[in-house]
This record gives structure tokens, sequence and C-alpha cells, in this order.
């Protein structure tokens, strides 16, 4: 497996590492529910021992999942020049020579995008994202779709993200 280096702002890191904390502080409080339920007898019809059981389960997942992220992300300081797509920058593109299909979207992870739900994320690591890292306004680049094809991109505009 290899490991996937992510982009984050300080202050995403921040909050994805506030996040982690309260989870782990949290463990004890879930610990403690479940043994609660448990005591209250027979566990195959005990809906709220399997709940506790669901929601202990769900936050063990996310646990991991940022402490993943968190030990493989790379914190630096959103991009400021405009002109070149870069991790943190919103670009505009076209595809396949056709300059009316036109999309605008940000080079981050799902987690750097959050609270803006007018705006698509595309992660550096994605062929999209990957193909555009570095690229400069007028420049089209090529990437693999999942079926296997190629298409052209070109950058019309790179500008720095701001939450």
């Amino acid at each position: 497996m290899t490991e996937t280096v992510t982009w984050l702002t300080p202050e995403s890191h921040e909050r994805l590492k506030g996040e982690l904390d309260a989870l782990i502080a949290n463990r004890p409080v879930i610990a403690a529910e479940i043994n609660e339920r448990r005591e209250e007898g027979d566990l195959k019809e005990n809906g709220g021992y399997h709940a506790a059981r669901e929601e202990q389960g769900q936050q063990e997942a996310r646990i991991r999942q940022l402490q993943e992220l968190l030990n493989n992300a790379k914190v630096g300081i959103a991009p400021t020049k405009s002109g070149v797509a870069l991790p943190g920058s919103v670009v505009k593109v076209y595809y396949d020579g056709d300059e009316t299909d036109t999309e605008t979207f940000l080079i981050a992870t799902r987690e750097e995008g959050l609270g803006r739900a007018d705006l698509e994320t595309y992660s550096p690591n994605s062929p999209l994202g990957g193909a555009l890292i570095d690229a400069k306004v007028g420049e089209t680049r090529e990437y693999t779709l999942p079926n296997g094809n190629t298409m052209k991109v070109t950058l019309v505009s790179a500008e720095p993200y701001h939450s």
C-alpha cells in the first residue's frame, strides 16, 4: 500500500487535529455507554447496546482516517500567486479544446474544501488534479480517465483559495 501525501493549510491541520483529539477523549464515554447497555440484559434484543457499538465503530473508523491523514499530511501555506495550478488553488479549465466546456474547482483534499458546497474539490493525487499540478495558464495537459481513454484539459485560470 502506497502512502498518499495530503496537502493541508495550518488552519485545516489544527482543525483536524482538534477533531481527532476530541474523538480520542470521547473513547471512555463510548466504552462506558456500551458497558451500561450491556448490563441491561439480552444482547440480541438490546437496541441501545447495538447503537452504542455502531457509534463506537464509526468513531474508531474516523480516528483511523484522521490519524492516517495527519500522519501523511504536508502542512504548508496556501499558494499566494495566481496563474499556476498548485494544491490549494481554485482553477478554471476546459476540456478537449472546447472552450465552452469549462469547469471551476479546488485542487485540494476533501477535508480542505469542507464548507464550500458550491465548489467541487479534486485531490492533487487524482488523475485530473495530478495532471494540472504546476500547469501555467494556457497550458494543456493530458490525463487518463477511469475507462482507460485520455482527456486533454487546458488551464484557463488559477487563483489562491480563500475559505
